[in-house]
């Protein structure tokens, strides 16, 4: 989730701590960044312009009349944009009242807009004065409290530059300043502004051999529909709004292959590609297009252990951290039992017939990999060898091996019936090894251990049993629970034990080891919660799903739209808000898909372009009252669909020849 904590020096003196950004604004548009607090880049923590995952200006301090502008607002304008508003008082006769406004706009593109507004009567004259400095350290670097010192600058061009060994950085001022100060990192400017009168500076941060910042995002044919909302709820339109502008926003492009495009995990701590958020982000955001999917897949296949490897198949992932409680687990494994199922529901989706037969080795790679690894046994085992058996890897298998199924019965490829009966023997084993009697009516194991013992804490991670996936004519694959113990699990999932008002807990309230603050111990999971909600309501629990589905709503008010990976799980009461983690990454590629998947869902539409229909399965409690998404994407053509009052749902747009199924 986080860059690596430096470790305690000699001595017994404590690490540096990881900079905090849950105050910060984080405007994205990758590989660009810039990190801000109240308006002035300070030069401590994380403050700066990046680009790369390289901080190219720490320190940007504007004074005019030789003092520093008091902040009134700063906000983010939009995903890779924020605004920043000052005030001076700069006329010994003006009273109370200020009479210069300041107003600077900060890009993630490495720009910075400085404009003073005249607010007095009289014309002013005013020395304008902007500090500039860099380290040119690495994001790794800064996180971990090891970035050095300043560098010495230079005069360069209309304004000043940076170098050191391998990376190189300049500020180019327009218009040029009327004094540049190496020594001192000063630009200079007299600027006389007339009563009423503005004057702008505009400052372009520059990495040395790169031309202006072209985000993938960016570009006139994205990936990602812009869809939106509507209805009697207004948060779900800034919701949606904020969701797809981050997913722009996290775009990146394969560097060996540009038309590739997928999603970093997010910012701005993981800005690179993680294979299990990539798929599971790339999953959820199927109702904006395939395109994102195939580019993913693209990706990613190219990443797969060779034929010749023991663990050929698997697509490589780092270790995950699953608290005190569990070891660490492999992403890889994740991601490789995500691969076939992503392909398998982006063909419904409308990924056309070609582009999934290319990417179906690959796929097929992943299923042998499965096979491979369980053996004779009912479990697959993460990581590999002699790991433990996870609730949560045998939900993610147990689906590969059906939608795999159902995807090679598609292209007539062998082993969908070897699929199918280990699919079976492993449904029945779990239902049998992995719940867990109780007073209260049972739980799933968290993990068997190698030596077949139930790990019994219980988490949110237990959301992905009700995760099937979607076969065809609009059938959900079935789960590894039974009626009964599925009841129990949705039961649990709507107690405060796990639900904290706002969404669910990574490790419930009761459960030793419990901290609300820990990243897989307590704090509230926002991919978990929106694969809660959509399970929930799939599985005919909408009760259960509908209070999650507000708890959620109402976090994302707190957060401006822009929901992070994760918060602190304390207790929702009359009145509070919820608590920010200081380490958690906002915008995160797989909560703003998260958002698209929740309210997606209260439609509940599950398309089979194959075959020529889309089935319409709405939360019939209609819980946020009416609601209309327009520019989605089904068959590779714009869908909008309306859901009234009373959870009747209506086709209002689709492709020719596109059939509403039953």
């Amino acid at each position: 989730m986080t860059a690596p904590a430096a470790r305690a020096p000699e001595g017994g003196s404590a690490a540096p701590e990881l900079p905090p950004t849950h105050a910060a604004l984080v405007c994205v548009a990758l590989p660009g960044l810039a990190i801000s607090g109240e308006g002035q880049l300070t030069g401590r923590g994380l403050d700066g312009f990046y680009r790369g995952g390289r901080r190219l200006l720490s320190r940007c301090q504007l004074r005019v009349a030789g003092r520093e502008p008091l902040p009134v607002q700063a906000r983010m304008t939009s995903a890779d944009s924020a605004r920043f508003v000052g005030t001076l008082r700069v006329s010994p006769a003006a009273g109370p009242d200020p009479d210069v406004v300041v107003e600077r706009t900060r890009r993630a593109d490495g720009t910075e807009r400085i404009t003073l507004r005249n607010a007095a009567v009289r014309a002013l004259r005013l020395p304008v004065e902007v500090a500039l400095g860099t380290d040119l350290a690495e994001l790794a670097v800064i996180a971990s409290g090891r970035a050095g010192p300043e560098l010495p600058a230079t005069v360069h061009d209309s304004g000043l530059r940076w170098a050191m060994a391998g990376a190189a950085a300049c500020v180019i001022a327009d218009p040029p300043p009327s004094d540049a100060l190496a020594s001192a990192g000063l630009l200079r400017w007299e600027v006389e502004l007339p009563p009423g009168g503005t004057a702008a500076v505009e400052l372009r941060v520059r990495l040395d051999g790169a031309g202006p910042l072209r985000p993938a995002g960016h570009t006139t044919t994205s990936p990602l529909a812009p869809a939106r909302a509507s209805g009697d709820d207004p948060r779900v339109a800034p919701l949606l709004q904020a969701a797809v502008a981050d997913l722009q926003a996290l775009l990146l492009r394969d560097p060996a292959h540009p038309s590739d495009i997928h999603l970093a995990a997010g910012a701005p701590w993981r800005c690179g590609l993680a294979p299990a958020e990539a798929l599971a982000a790339a999953r959820m955001a199927l109702p904006l297009g395939t395109r994102l999917a195939a580019g993913t897949l693209r990706a990613l296949a190219r990443t797969q252990l060779a034929d010749r490897s023991p663990r050929a198949g698997l697509i490589p992932g780092p270790r995950r951290d699953a608290g005190p409680l569990l070891p660490p687990g492999c992403t890889g494994t994740e991601a490789t039992l995500l691969f076939p199922v992503l392909l398998a529901e982006a063909r419904r989706w409308g990924l056309p017939e070609q582009e999934t037969r290319e990417l179906l080795p690959a796929a097929e790679r992943c299923l042998t990999w499965l096979r491979t690894t369980a053996g004779d046994g009912p479990y697959l085992p993460d990581p590999q060898p002699g790991g433990p058996a996870r609730c949560d890897t045998q939900a993610h298998a147990h689906r590969a091996a059906l939608l795999g199924a159902d995807l090679l019965d598609a292209f007539d490829r062998p082993g969908a019936i070897e699929l199918r009966q280990w699919a079976q023997a492993l449904q029945a084993a779990f239902r049998a090894d992995f719940w867990i009697e109780d007073h209260g009516g049972g739980r799933p194991a968290a993990a068997l251990t190698p030596d077949g013992r139930p790990v019994s804490h219980l988490g949110s991670t237990a959301v992905h049993l009700l995760d099937t996936g979607l076969l065809g004519s609009g059938r959900l694959a079935p789960g590894l629970l039974d009626p009964v113990q599925t009841e129990q699990l949705a039961r649990l999932l709507g107690t405060p034990v796990l639900d904290a008002g706002w969404g669910l807990r990574g490790l419930g309230a009761k459960e030793c080891g419990h901290n609300p603050f820990g990243h897989r111990t307590g704090a509230v999971r926002v991919h978990d919660t929106a694969l809660a909600v959509a399970g929930l309501a799939a599985a005919g629990f909408e009760k259960e799903a509908s209070g999650l589905l507000r708890g959620l709503l109402d976090a994302a008010e707190h957060f401006g739209h822009r929901l992070p990976d994760m918060f602190a799980g304390e207790q929702r009461f009359s009145g509070s808000a919820p608590l920010p983690h200081p380490a958690a990454c906002r915008p995160a590629a797989t909560a703003a898909a998260s958002a698209i998947a929740m309210l997606t869902s209260l439609a509940g539409i599950r398309p089979d372009t194959p075959a020529g229909t889309v089935t319409l399965s709405p939360i019939r409690s209609a819980p946020l009252g009416e609601l209309g998404l327009t520019g989605l994407r089904v068959a590779g053509a714009p869908f909008a669909v309306r859901v009234s009052r009373l959870g009747l749902a209506m086709v209002e747009e689709a492709a020719d020849g596109l059939q509403l199924g039953v």
